[in-house]
């Protein structure tokens, strides 16, 4: 049972090992042709000498951007919620995780057709302001764009574990420090924010994570980061080691940010003191009106105005529908719904053999890790180990090579919602059924399934909405002709034919408000 543990935890291992194959077989990157070879040490002086430093600035200011970014709007939020009543709470609550079911590149592509020159936006204020052009409003295409638009699509991360962790323990500490003489703005700073440090590195790391695995978005901006310049390596130089080592570099990046974040979050015990439940103040008059308004505007800019934009370029598509988005469909509903169920299974699988046997907890940890592999970079090792066995053509006959991708990327996530439910079964409720005669795989099935049915359910929606709204990894390993509807609003966006990717971007984002909902009930019943 061990055995089996670890051989098929390490068999969802293997991505990082094959980012290892061009060092350890030279000859992996070599061709038959002499003139192959210095095509391939070409591009790679190419990358080193001219764009490599290019891709490091770029993707550090990004980081940079998007982390002040969503640090004001989710901390903002979160503290406003957590901590005051006023007009519309009761529905910025829940609607404020709504931009987390917009995909980042449907994000980026509605964003530019709204503030465009013949976007609405700019249209209605030339009309009013009887204006030709407005030289005065900045070009939504650009490195600014892109973080405004990451921003709002990504501070829902920190708006969810901040206010958690501000419900937790910002109540006390408010009223002792004003006993202490402070005000509600020093004790916020002074004291609330310091406490609260790790929840909102943790939401912040998560924020950034998405943005350097992203592709579709920045492409779409035109922002040179490690994503775009792997795919350039890969499929425009048709250089494999220099892709092998953009991989390298973004890895390096999520490591340092994992460990970072991991390390913060090992100070939380020290945050955990004084716990206290908050006594929210009512705000009236122009203060509760500041509230709404910064609540109102982020849930503006967040979601109202995208899904605006999607039923305007619906509208405009008129009743025609491609007859190739029941094949985008059909597909992503097919690689979605058994990516799901494999995860299920294997996720109860770990789950209940850790729960067996506490010593295997390291193979979840190693295999949590998978969630924080970019899709390109994951893309990049699936296809550099198949290539030591020369089976990299599988990908172009078969969908299995992308659901073992998918597995290695979001099998962490079902895992934790199934570790969750475990947790929540006392081990007397083992020993019980132990007594009864029952043995370990009759205590799973009989005691323990019918337990999880929540966290089981809860684990297969989470993974088939990544599954859907997945890009990178997809783009490189689809086979022939099997295009989801994430790839097809990719590659409509590329071609200018925004009115055409309404309906593809309009069924990714509904199936992401499924999971969403789901998230807006409990934060209702909490």
């Amino acid at each position: 049972m061990n055995r089996i543990v670890v051989l098929l935890a390490l068999l969802l291992f293997l991505p990082l090992f094959g980012l290892g194959v061009p060092f350890l077989y030279p000859q992996w990157n070599a061709s038959s042709s002499a003139s192959a070879e210095l095509m391939a040490s070409g591009t790679l002086s190419h990358l080193w000498n001219f764009v490599l430093g290019g891709y490091i600035a770029s993707t550090l200011l990004l980081i940079l951007g998007v982390g002040i970014g969503v640090f004001i709007l989710g901390v903002g939020n979160a503290w406003i919620i957590a901590s005051y009543q006023f007009p519309g709470k009761k529905i910025f609550e829940w609607a404020l995780i709504l931009p987390l079911a917009v995909p980042t590149y449907v994000m980026a592509y509605l964003f530019v057709d709204l503030l465009q020159f013949s976007g609405p936006i700019q249209t209605i204020l030339r009309t009013l302001l009887g204006m030709d052009t407005l030289w005065f409003f900045p070009d939504p295409r650009s490195f600014t764009g892109a973080i405004w638009s990451f921003s709002f699509c990504l501070f829902p991360y920190v708006y969810l574990i901040t206010r958690t962790a501000f419900l937790e323990r910002s109540g006390r500490l408010i009223e002792v420090s004003e006993t202490l003489g402070y005000s509600q703005g020093q004790a916020f700073f002074r004291l609330v924010l310091p406490m609260a440090r790790p929840a909102i590195f943790a939401g912040m790391a998560l924020a950034i994570m998405e943005v350097l695995a992203d592709f579709g978005a920045v492409s779409y901006f035109g922002v040179q980061t490690f994503a775009t310049g792997i795919f350039k390596a890969w499929l425009s130089f048709g250089d494999r080691l220099a892709a092998v080592q953009l991989a390298l570099g973004l890895l390096s990046f999520i490591l340092l940010i994992f460990f970072i974040e991991q390390s913060s979050r090992s100070q939380l015990r020290f945050s955990s003191a004084m716990q206290g439940k908050p006594s929210p103040k009512s705000l009236h008059g122009k203060w509760a009106f500041l509230a709404f308004a910064f609540c109102g505007m982020t849930l503006l800019f967040g979601f109202l105005l995208p899904a605006f934009a999607l039923i305007q370029l619906l509208y405009k598509q008129g009743l025609s529908v491609d007859i190739r988005y029941f094949d985008w469909l059909s597909n992503s509903l097919t690689v979605s719904f058994v990516t799901a169920i494999l995860s299920v299974v294997l996720a109860v699988f770990f789950a209940y053999a850790v729960r067996l046997n506490s010593r295997l907890s390291w193979v979840n940890r190693l295999l949590g890790f998978g969630y924080a592999l970019p899709g390109a970079v994951l893309a990049i090792g699936v296809l550099s180990f198949l290539e030591i066995f020369h089976l990299s053509w599988w990908i172009s006959v078969s969908i299995l090579v992308l659901i073992y991708a998918y597995l290695v990327r979001f099998l962490s996530s079902s895992l934790q919602s199934i570790e969750a439910g475990l947790a929540r079964i006392t081990p007397s409720m083992d020993g019980s059924a132990a007594l009864l005669g029952l043995n370990g795989l009759q205590i799973l099935k009989r005691v323990h399934l019918p337990l999880l049915k929540r966290s089981l359910m809860t684990a297969g929606l989470f993974v088939f909405v990544d599954v859907m709204k997945e890009l990178p990894a997809t783009l490189l390993l689809r086979p022939f002709n099997f295009d989801t509807l994430a790839v097809a609003t990719y590659q409509l966006a590329a071609d200018e034919r925004l009115a055409e990717l309404a309906l593809p971007s309009l069924t990714i984002v509904l199936v992401g408000l499924i999971p969403v909902f789901v998230l807006s009930r409990v934060i209702s019943k909490s």
